[in-house]
């Protein structure tokens, strides 16, 4: 195909698009204009029906609970397949978290473990507060676990060793991944067997506004942040440990 052809093909193309982009533009609404009846009928169904302070909860883990079950396995499988990839060049012996010709290795910095460590108590307490108040704040499972796991990651970058032996950190991470998928499961199976439907309400609800709220939405935020940071530290974890294991070969 010539040079010619394919800027004609190419510029056919990008016409095209623009012609959708600025028809689709067109026919949004007004500025400030809402016309969003889903939207409304939500926001005065959350509280009532479910007790708890956020919309965003009540649809999230009760109205598409289906779908919120769908993203949480999504982010399970890309971390199973990551973690399957990763570990057929994995190698048998331990591997410093910097290698020997370095001049400050990261794992003897004491001014690195020190900061890591003393940053990683704020972190987690942040974390579990989102998670926990998160059907009466903006927060939940998957803000709340993105936070718990940066609070564990700078543990673990300060670490000495990242390889395979009893009791190391990934076979934690790894559990923790796996109770949270599966705990979002089995609460969905609770409702099913309790109540009729999947992910249908099977607890006291509670006071609106207080702690101790919203049914069972807390559990599965709860189980949500679990998954998230598990995965998530998972998959940096392989990553580090590839790194670390192609570093001794680098120099």
């Amino acid at each position: 195909m010539s040079r010619g052809v394919r800027l004609g093909v190419f510029g056919t193309g990008l016409l095209g698009f623009l012609a959708l982009l600025v028809w689709g533009l067109a026919g949004l609404p007004s500025f400030g204009d809402f016309d969003g009846h889903y939207g409304q009928l939500l926001a005065h169904l959350s509280v009532p029906a479910r007790h708890t302070n956020s919309a965003v909860a009540a649809t999230t883990f009760d109205f598409r609970g289906f779908d919120t079950l769908g993203e949480s396995f999504i982010l399970f499988t890309a971390a199973v397949g990551v973690l399957t990839l990763l570990r057929v060049q994995r190698a048998e012996e331990d591997v410093a978290a910097e290698p020997a010709h370095s001049g400050r290795p990261t794992a003897e910095s004491r001014s690195l473990r020190s900061l890591a460590i003393g940053l990683s108590g704020p972190f987690l307490v942040l974390g579990v507060y989102v998670v926990t108040h998160g059907h009466l704040s903006p927060g939940g499972g998957f803000q709340g676990g993105v936070v718990m796991m940066s609070g564990f990651l700078l543990v673990y970058l300060a670490g000495a060793h990242l390889r395979p032996r009893p009791g190391r950190p990934l076979e934690a991470i790894e559990r923790a991944e796996a109770s949270g998928a599966a705990g979002f499961v089995a609460i969905g199976i609770g409702g099913l067997i309790l109540s009729g439907a999947f992910l249908a309400n099977f607890l006291p609800f509670g006071t609106a506004g207080d702690l101790v709220s919203g049914g069972d939405i807390p559990l599965l935020n709860i189980a949500v942040a679990l998954e998230v940071m598990g995965a998530l530290l998972a998959i940096l974890g392989e990553l580090l440990d590839q790194k670390l294991l192609a570093a001794p070969e680098e120099g």
